[in-house]
């Protein structure tokens, strides 16, 4: 189980309206169970089938991250035509075995779908989302 506040559950749906078509991605830091910023980053593939960080925006997030002695706690990204389930590709690219990977479905833009996984060693498993 994972516990987002609401707010930032808001934030990431209307990160990823504001990028449609393409995917939106970010990062959620915090530390001992609390999310306690969000950092929208810039898909640097403008693609709406795939994203990819900026390395000097990423390399600012750890940097206050680390400031903070907060933890890279979820990584973040939207999928504007498909359901909110990690693809191959999101699987292939998952390198932080101990972040949540939350995903928000715009399949249905009226009704976006929230959902968040742990991927390890190639193995998706869900993890219910608390929306406090």
């Amino acid at each position: 189980m994972v516990t987002i506040p609401e707010s930032y559950v808001q934030e990431i749906i209307s990160h990823a309206n504001e990028e449609f078509p393409n995917e939106c991605c970010g990062v959620l830091a915090g530390s001992r169970d609390k999310f306690l910023k969000r950092f929208p980053m810039t898909n640097v593939d403008a693609s709406p089938y795939r994203f990819s960080w900026d390395h000097k925006e990423l390399f600012l997030v750890w940097r206050e991250m680390e400031d903070n002695d907060w933890e890279h706690r979820a990584v973040y990204h939207s999928h504007t035509h498909s359901p909110a389930y990690p693809s191959d590709t999101d699987v292939r690219l998952a390198g932080w075995p101990e972040a949540y990977y939350v995903i928000v479905s715009l399949q249905d833009r009226d009704n976006p779908v929230v959902r968040a996984f742990r991927i390890q060693n190639g193995q998706i498993s869900e993890e219910d989302v608390v929306r406090t």
